[in-house]
């Protein structure tokens, strides 16, 4: 995630201007403004209701809230959630609950468990430092890069994701996620150890996870020399299958791998993989279906969740492309998947536990959280708000 600085006098020059925009460009605005004012009174419900349970929102089920302990890998994000509407409004009383929710992981920089550092403390604790640059808050990211680096083999030159399982050495594309906080670290301390573990991680996956059309395996799972043990999946449809959230993490790991090292083979597998997403959603309204390849599709459900991470990837991608009509691509199709995550059809204003998204899934295989909202959706769509509406603001 690249942070940008977004004031109310910004967003309030973009309504001011609006109508200068052609009229598809005003659309997209005005969706994310609605999207934006919704999601403003939904987590201030949330961190209300989550006050006193030491706890994090996690998604609406059976008319219920979720809530999840800070070991969950998705306990960062709804800290990351109230940061970016923070960054989007300036309103100080969701500074203040994203500083009380980003506090509540502080222990979380010590955890080797499982590989979701990089979620749980950059999308909180590296949207505060953002912010504010206080130095506590970076030692925190500091102590969590180390914490990450310990799952790191450098025989195998792979983060291991899990730790269950019957796999030998298990690493998910999800993982590519995480670098972004290893990249930072060194920016930030100027010790090499964590960019070369991120760039030989994001190589050995490069080699190893993906098919030759660009698509790629959710799971490969190492032997103790390196050599690959097994490719598969754990929550898609199938092992050949592209389990669509899959595919997004890997568009928005390699676009954010280039940014920070401007290797152009990243820059490269970011267009193959792109171009392979844009290729396969045939959807009218670009909301994936869960995986592409689900025999019960159009009856399987739609992943909104994938659609925000892809419509992220794609808008920073935009900037990165030598391609003039890759980058209006790319614009052109993350604007269509925000203009229907604005819809009514995707966009709850009530009735959705206080999240923002509707229609997202988790986990089909095991058939947990499908069709729900999930809190990490909803923070994919804002970090694309705020992309979309630096660019039109710069352009």
């Amino acid at each position: 995630m690249r942070f940008y600085r977004f004031f109310p006098l910004t967003l309030m020059l973009i309504a001011i201007f609006s109508g200068c925009c052609p009229t598809r460009e005003q659309q997209v605005i005005e969706g994310l403004q609605r999207g934006i004012a919704i999601a403003v009174e939904g987590f201030k419900a949330n961190a209300v209701a989550c006050d006193t349970l030491n706890r994090f929102p996690r998604t609406y089920e059976n008319d219920k809230l979720v809530t999840v302990d800070a070991y969950d890998w998705t306990s960062g994000f709804f800290a990351g959630d109230l940061w970016l509407v923070y960054e989007l409004t300036g309103d100080k009383e969701l500074e203040i609950a994203a500083r009380k929710y980003t506090s509540m992981l502080y222990d979380i920089k010590d955890f080797t468990g499982h590989h979701d550092l990089g979620f749980m403390i950059y999308c909180s604790y590296g949207r505060q430092w953002a912010n504010f640059h206080e130095p506590e808050v970076l030692q925190v990211i500091i102590d969590a890069a180390n914490s990450l680096c310990t799952r790191f083999n450098p025989a195998i030159g792979q983060i291991r994701s899990w730790d269950f399982g019957e796999w030998n050495y298990p690493v998910i594309v999800d993982n590519l996620m995480n670098l972004e906080m290893l990249f930072f670290a060194a920016k930030m301390t100027g010790n090499k150890k964590y960019y070369d573990v991120a760039v030989k991680h994001a190589d050995v996956t490069l080699g190893n996870h993906f098919r030759p059309d660009g698509s790629s395996y959710h799971v490969v799972s190492f032997n103790n020399d390196g050599t690959v043990e097994s490719r598969g999946t754990f929550q898609g449809f199938s092992h050949e299958s592209s389990w669509a959230r899959g595919q997004a993490w890997t568009v928005y790991g390699y676009t954010m791998c280039y940014r920070e090292t401007g290797d152009e083979k990243y820059l490269a597998q970011a267009e193959h993989i792109a171009a392979y997403i844009m290729k396969s959603v045939q959807t009218e309204d670009r909301i994936p279906y869960w995986d592409y390849h689900d025999t019960a599709i159009p009856e399987a459900p739609r992943d909104a969740s994938a659609a925000a991470v892809t419509a992220s990837a794609l808008l920073e991608l935009s900037a990165f492309t030598k391609d003039a009509d890759k980058s209006k691509a790319y614009i052109a199709y993350a604007e269509d998947i925000l203009l229907s995550l604005s819809s009514p059809e995707y966009m709850a204003e009530a009735d959705n536990g206080n999240f923002l998204l509707k229609h997202s899934v988790s986990h089909k295989p095991l058939n947990s959280e499908v069709d729900v909202p999930l809190v990490y959706a909803d923070y994919y769509y804002l970090e694309a708000a705020k992309r979309y509406m630096a660019i039109k603001a710069n352009k």
